[in-house]
């Protein structure tokens, strides 16, 4: 699920990191996305078997521009609300270890059905 969201966030043409994965010494880019896989657990059993995982992201942008973080990430929750995602909310204010960057979040929910036969 990780490479599906990465490549709809990495449509709006921005760097998309795994929140803390950027070194020490790195330069934050204008703006960017980060993301963390908080949970992923199993939605239902039936007969002794999984239904599916419900995967949680936390989705986070952050910018030079305190606009550009408000509007991008409102264009995320669109994108990701019409792609099946789940997201309760509008996002919520994250603190930055850059000065010159804001940050916003949001929760990001969905379901991933096992089709399997097998399972």
């Amino acid at each position: 699920m990780d490479e599906t969201l990465i490549s709809l966030l990495e449509s709006f043409g921005y760097p998309v990191y795994r929140q803390g994965s950027m070194e020490k010494e790195a330069t934050y880019p204008p703006t960017f996305f980060t993301f963390w896989n908080a949970e992923s657990d199993d939605h239902a059993f039936y007969d002794n078997k999984e239904y599916g995982v419900n995967w949680e992201f936390d989705v986070n942008v952050y910018s030079s521009d305190p606009a550009t973080t408000y509007t991008l990430l409102e264009q995320a929750r669109t994108l990701l609300k019409n792609n099946g995602w789940l997201i309760p909310g509008k996002g919520h204010d994250l603190a930055s270890d850059e000065p010159s960057h804001t940050g916003r979040g949001m929760l990001c929910i969905i379901t991933e059905f096992n089709n399997s036969e097998e399972d």
